[in-house]
């Protein structure tokens, strides 16, 4: 990986410098668990950041918060209404019917792997209200979407009005929020609409191994802590998840790191033209190209992942170089 140019996903990418820093900073004796300074600070920053009071509790895995945090708003006999290519469906490996206890995933369509209350009305409105029928219980939307799409606020104060109207929970799975957050001009509130939780991503934007779930009813903490206990997920050295995620939110580092990952994504998206499959509105490409021409870019030191036979996807990250932004951006113009 160190002699190419590293477009597989942010995943792969480093460690930002202050959180290895703040780490560090924790490196001392506290309470165990949860239970320390670091971790109580958490519901204060997170409350600071959305303008209206909420909790925070770290978690190790972007899967362990979208699914803690639905846990909180649906019964095993219920479901969670999603797009068909939701995370928590294409790529969860079956967590949330663990963590859910069996509780169904209901597919939705929509265009860019979006929601509207039309979709979700139109696959929960035929379902009779009886028994012998698995009846929704709440929403699950991913911000930025699956295929880097943002919701508006616009969008989302439509999603949260009907989830409110039809006794609905809304979940945001926000493993790239801060990306769409800075598309949509760095108000974390717009972006988050009226969600009653959200999983706050912080290993794909600079993080090394935690994550957090907001509880917009911070009434709902103490549910989500028994849950994260049984899931063996209450982590018995907690300020060290503590200090990443406070660490990503001191001085904005969060949205500084995915304006300059969003940056990266235009400047690539810029040498695309019609190629693009999707908007570019966070910091994930999808981009129509032959095998032949993958194989080009490959031996021009690209690194990426096939989107299917006739389409790759290329992600940006904090770290990405703007050098190997504007030259992959040159290369598929090329082509």
């Amino acid at each position: 990986m160190t002699t190419l140019k590293p477009f597989l996903s942010d995943n792969a990418a480093p460690v930002h410098p202050r959180v290895w820093e703040a780490m560090q900073a924790a490196d001392s004796a506290d309470n165990p668990y949860d239970g320390d300074a670091l971790s109580a600070e958490l519901d204060t920053r997170f409350t600071d950041l959305f303008g209206r009071e909420c909790a925070g509790l770290w978690i190790a895995t972007g899967t362990a918060a979208n699914c803690l945090a639905l846990a909180t708003m649906v019964q095993p006999h219920g479901g969670v209404v999603c797009h068909e290519e939701a995370h928590i469906e294409v790529d969860e490996g079956g967590a949330p019917g663990f963590y859910l206890h069996g509780a169904k995933l209901m597919l939705a369509q929509g265009e860019g792997a979006k929601l509207t209350p039309t979709a979700i009305a139109a696959l929960i409105d035929p379902i009779r209200d009886d028994v012998h029928q698995v009846q929704p219980h709440a929403i699950a939307i991913t911000q930025a979407s699956e295929y880097g799409r943002s919701y508006t606020p616009r969008e989302l104060a439509a999603l949260a009005e009907f989830a409110k109207a039809r006794g609905l929970g809304l979940h945001m799975d926000g493993a790239r929020f801060a990306n769409a957050a800075a598309f949509l001009g760095g108000d974390a509130s717009a972006a988050a609409g009226g969600v009653d939780s959200l999983a706050f991503g912080c290993i794909k934007n600079g993080a090394m191994s935690a994550e957090a779930v907001v509880l917009f009813d911070p009434e709902q903490a103490d549910l989500v802590k028994y849950r994260r206990k049984r899931a063996g997920h209450l982590q018995c050295k907690g300020r060290y998840l503590a200090a990443q995620v406070l660490a990503m939110l001191e001085d904005d580092l969060w949205l500084d790191n995915a304006r300059h990952a969003n940056a990266a994504a235009a400047e690539i998206a810029s040498g695309c033209g019609d190629r693009l499959m999707h908007p570019v509105e966070a910091n994930e490409l999808f981009v129509r190209l032959s095998p032949e021409e993958r194989e080009a870019l490959r031996a021009q030191d690209f690194a990426f992942y096939d989107w299917g036979d006739d389409a790759a996807r290329f992600v940006t990250a904090w770290d990405t170089k703007a050098e190997d932004a504007a030259a992959l951006g040159k290369a598929i113009a090329a082509l």
